[in-house]
């Protein structure tokens, strides 16, 4: 594509023409076709808000397991007309663009990648300009929602704006619990500068009370004023919020918004590993073992997520580690659709600049055809008298997950056992790929210098000595 498209006016009016086109194919699919457009989640969201504005629980509506405060905000959808209904596809799709322009000035910021103008808006590009991205949200999947609020947290923590990153934090964790994976990379990123000695000053020579990890003044140095900004602003935040929802909803707004996912069966649309597992816990849950899976398949996922990821990673490249912390919360989730994808996607601009997929591009083309093939595998299971979805429905998905989602809708739609082997094989073998792309992942994190994120003071320029 020629250089000159981009700038900021083309890039932005494209990424929200996109929008407009797929919403609006939306109402035409939604109003002719059997196949909806609309993603059910934003039925019940719709649903939830309406409960809301009468004065009612939104968890009056079954399989609403989000806080209140997203049907607070989808109010205006329960008012009457077309143009309402959709204010939530227009508010998730504006919050999309909104994410795509953080990640532009992130890109720019001398404290970010210190990027030229056109190389920013190209990589910001795999963002604004993706139609997996643009299809999602303007389905009505609240992602986007979510992404503009993580990556305002990335920026307020590279600008560092500590006390509007603890609020965002604890925000976000409300809105959606796996941001608080962030919290650990954040507050371990944020050294003070004598913690990281430049090479050219001599380091002060450590006491044996200080060579101890667990010394009192060890101890006090790591907890430094931005850290401690940073996480007592997120805990009031999350605190506080509960707080309100708590005293209004009760018991159920804790057992909806948090303690269900801890014991969640969810075999619909699930690329996991667990999917068979979870299907034949939720199929005989009298004839499973005692030992229930589904609470404890968190356990590796988070060990790696929040805590070993951002030990090894998150001095090198904050953004790169939440993208491998993501990436990794993701892959070993006992529950992975679709939409979970872009939460990773959204740091893809960070990380490629210095990836190795795209350095060498013989193994980025190979691992997007495996990470494609694994999806794909599952056709071969697919039996020859059966009827396929229509195009506009294919069209509407993400291309390498079509033939996934095919096998979906005979599974659902037409009472298809297609669980063993090909869905289950398929599960095992993508999430060994993607096992496979952290490890590169990681690698590539780890071969960075060590950068801890400056205060503002310390980005002042120095004055030249002799």
């Amino acid at each position: 594509m020629s250089s000159q498209y981009f700038t900021p006016s083309r890039v932005f009016s494209s990424a929200i023409a996109l929008r407009v086109i797929f919403l609006l194919y939306g109402l035409l699919q939604d109003a002719y076709s059997l196949f909806k457009y609309t993603d059910i989640d934003y039925m019940v969201f719709t649903d939830a808000a309406r409960y809301v504005s009468q004065g009612l629980s939104p968890y009056e509506r079954e399989t609403y397991r989000y806080t209140p405060l997203l049907a607070w905000i989808l109010i205006p959808t329960s008012w009457p007309g077309t143009f309402w209904f959709s204010f939530g596809k227009v508010l998730f799709a504006i919050s999309d663009v909104v994410a795509g322009w953080f990640i532009f000035i992130i890109l720019q910021a001398p404290e970010g990648k210190a990027m030229t103008t056109e190389r920013a808006l190209k990589y910001a590009s795999i963002w604004l300009l993706n139609p997996m991205v643009a299809t999602i949200s303007t389905r009505g999947s609240s992602e986007g929602l979510l992404a503009v609020m993580v990556v305002a947290l990335l920026w307020a923590v590279t600008t560092r704006r500590i006390l509007l990153a603890g609020i965002l934090l604890g925000l976000s964790v409300h809105l959606k619990i796996y941001p608080f994976i962030y919290g650990a990379s954040i507050v371990w990123s944020l050294e003070s500068p004598s913690d990281s000695t430049p090479a050219h000053q001599s380091s002060p020579i450590p006491t044996q009370n200080d060579q101890h990890p667990f010394s009192i003044n060890t101890i006090l140095r790591f907890f430094n004023h931005s850290r401690i900004v940073l996480i007592i602003s997120s805990l009031i935040t999350f605190i506080s919020l509960n707080l309100v929802m708590y005293a209004i909803y009760s018991t159920p707004f804790l057992q909806h918004t948090f303690f269900y996912h801890l014991a969640r069966i969810d075999h619909r649309h699930n690329f996991s590993p667990y999917n068979t597992l979870l299907h034949l816990s939720s199929a005989a849950p009298d004839k499973v073992s005692s030992l229930k899976l589904e609470s404890l398949a968190f356990i590796p996922q988070i060990a790696i997520s929040a805590v070993l990821i951002p030990i090894a990673l998150s001095k090198k490249d904050l953004a790169g580690t939440m993208l491998a912390q993501t990436f990794a919360f993701v892959a070993f989730n006992k529950v992975c659709t679709s939409q979970y994808f872009l939460w990773y996607l959204i740091f893809l601009p960070f990380y490629l600049p210095y990836s190795s997929f795209l350095s060498f591009p013989r193994l980025g083309i190979l691992a997007l055809i495996l990470w494609v093939g694994t999806q794909v595998r599952i056709l071969f299971c697919i039996p020859s008298h059966a009827p396929v979805p229509t195009h506009a429905t294919i069209l509407t998905l993400k291309p390498q997950q079509a033939l996934w989602l095919h096998q979906a809708y005979r599974l659902e739609f037409l009472g298809l056992s297609t669980f063993v082997p090909g869905l289950f094989i398929s599960g095992l073998l993508f999430f060994a790929v993607n096992v496979w792309i952290l490890g590169i992942v990681i690698d590539d994190i780890s071969r960075q210098d060590t950068k801890p994120i400056p205060r503002k003071e310390d980005t002042k320029p120095l004055t030249k000595t002799q």
